[in-house]
C-alpha cells in the first residue's frame, strides 16, 4: 500500500506502519487512526479501500509530510544560516547546535576523527 508516496509495510500494525511517512511518528499515526475511525492494532494489510482513504485524507489536509516538510526545514536551516546567529554558524560548522559537549563526543556531527600527529623532537 502506498500512501504519500511511501510504501507501507502491510504485516504490520496501522500505528507502527504510518511511521514509515517522514513527518508522522507515533503520537501523530494514532491520532490519524482515531480519527478515521480505525482500531490500532488493525495490520495495515487488513484496511479497506475506504479506510485508506480515509487515512490519505486526513494526512493530505491536516500534515506536512515527506518531500514538502524535508524542504521546510532546508529553508528554516538555510535561514539561521543566512542571518548568522548561533545555531546557523553551528550548522555551517558541522557542530552540535543544542548545548552538547564536544571535547569528548559529539561524534555524529563532527564525522570520523582527524588525528593530529605530536610533534618529533629533534635529534642531537
Amino acid at each position: 500500500m502506498r500512501i504519500s508516496g511511501v510504501d507501507i509495510p502491510d504485516k504490520k500494525r496501522g500505528e507502527i506502519s504510518l511511521t514509515y511517512i517522514y513527518g508522522i511518528g507515533r503520537s501523530s499515526a494514532k491520532k490519524i487512526l482515531n480519527e478515521a475511525n480505525i482500531s490500532v492494532d488493525k495490520k495495515a494489510g487488513e484496511w479497506s479501500d475506504e479506510e485508506a482513504n480515509a487515512i490519505r485524507a486526513i494526512i493530505s489536509n491536516e500534515f506536512q509530510v515527506e518531500g514538502s516538510l524535508r524542504s521546510e526545514i532546508q529553508l528554516s536551516i538555510k535561514r539561521l544560516m543566512d542571518i548568522g546567529c548561533y545555531r546557523g554558524l553551528r550548522h555551517r560548522k558541522g557542530l552540535p547546535l543544542r548545548g552538547q559537549r564536544t571535547k569528548n563526543n559529539s561524534r555524529t556531527r563532527k564525522g570520523k576523527r582527524k588525528t593530529i600527529a605530536n610533534k618529533k623532537k629533534a635529534t642531537k
